[in-house]
């Protein structure tokens, strides 16, 4: 595999390249103060620039323009810090690794979906998808951190974009593509606005409520930007504390949409919602019953189940018949018909 480093330090560059080439990689790289990226079509794309300086950024993305048919591009930041995530895939990552330098985790995203050339194009097609989906939630993170103004087009565009995505190659693939591809919260609102997509497509909904439905999955999580990616993504459970912060994410990403233009009440309404059940016992408002909208009803049950199949560093993957068990043990609180509807998703599709 050739492997190509772009690095804004001839220290970071070399400490990269070193554990690559012992990994048997072929290895070319430039440092970001070069005018354009030498490589040709490289395999994957090594980032380990700071995009804390905001003089890298125009210059990666400069560099980067001739680089999106690359099928990895993988950013190596030191500040797990949603600013820097975002920008991250602004620029077209397909995966970000935050923190310290881990060579194991680098090898191991470098290592998989490797194919014979004859699969090469169908790699390329999931990742142009999942970075589409991956770019347009990051930028709505980033517009709640920096309190600019959503972009709904874009937003509503990449929804149609997976809308097709999944009719065309089914909620399988999808999860198996969004996984290897991303993790932490980034993968769960990914797991999610497939889920319910694929769930409207199989309830037969018409086309603007599709649309509907993939915009509030896409932003139901928006309010999870207000809070530290060390406790989003801990790699191990939530104390009290972390959890009842965690808890303030509803509330806090509807207060941040009702100021932009053209977000729909009901939009809003999903966003706030979402953790809501029918007996009363959800949050932030204790909705109970006809209180709770059927869009609202639908991103539940996509939430609960993404939530329950996602992977995490503190627990193996959960078997999605055994996550659509406790689905139907929720009694009281989700619906039991858009349950019983949801059993083709959750277990075939």
């Amino acid at each position: 595999m050739l492997v190509h480093i772009v690095a804004d330090d001839p220290k970071q560059l070399s400490s990269v390249r070193s554990f690559l080439e012992r990994d048997h990689h072929t290895v070319s790289s430039n440092l970001l103060c070069d005018a354009a990226l030498k490589a040709k079509n490289p395999e994957a794309l090594v980032v380990r620039v700071d995009l804390r300086t905001t003089e890298n950024i125009p210059a990666l993305k400069n560099m980067l323009d001739g680089a999106q048919q690359t099928r990895k591009r993988i950013f190596l930041i030191e500040s797990p810090a949603h600013v820097c995530v975002s920008q991250a895939y602004a620029l077209g990552a397909t995966l970000v690794l935050s923190g310290n330098l881990n060579a194991a985790k680098l090898l191991q995203a470098l290592s998989q979906g490797r194919r014979a050339a004859s699969g090469q194009t169908e790699v390329g097609r999931e990742s142009e998808a999942v970075t589409t989906a991956a770019g347009a939630i990051a930028s709505l993170f980033a517009a709640m951190t920096s309190g600019m103004p959503v972009d709904l087009v874009g937003a509503k565009q990449s929804g149609t974009s997976l809308a097709d995505h999944i009719a065309e190659h089914g909620l399988t693939h999808w999860l198996a593509t969004v996984r290897r591809h991303h993790e932490g919260t980034y993968q769960h609102c990914l797991l999610v606005t497939g889920i319910a997509i694929d769930f409207g497509l199989s309830l037969g909904v018409g086309r603007a409520d599709l649309e509907r439905l993939h915009e509030a999955a896409l932003f139901h999580d928006v309010g999870k930007a207000k809070i530290p990616l060390a406790i989003l993504d801990k790699p191990a459970r939530l104390d009290a504390g972390e959890r009842a912060l965690i808890e303030t994410h509803p509330t806090a990403g509807y207060e941040a949409l009702k100021a932009q233009k053209g977000i729909s009440a009901e939009i809003l309404d999903a966003v706030r919602h979402h953790h809501e059940y029918l007996d009363g016992s959800g949050y932030p408002d204790q909705l109970s019953g006809g209180s709770i909208a059927d869009i609202v009803r639908i991103l539940t049950i996509s939430d609960i189940f993404a939530a329950l199949i996602e992977h995490r560093q503190y627990k193996p993957t959960m078997p999605r018949q055994e996550a659509y068990n406790i689905l139907c043990g929720m009694n009281g609180k989700l619906e039991r018909a858009l349950v019983r509807a949801f059993k083709p998703v959750a277990l075939d599709r």
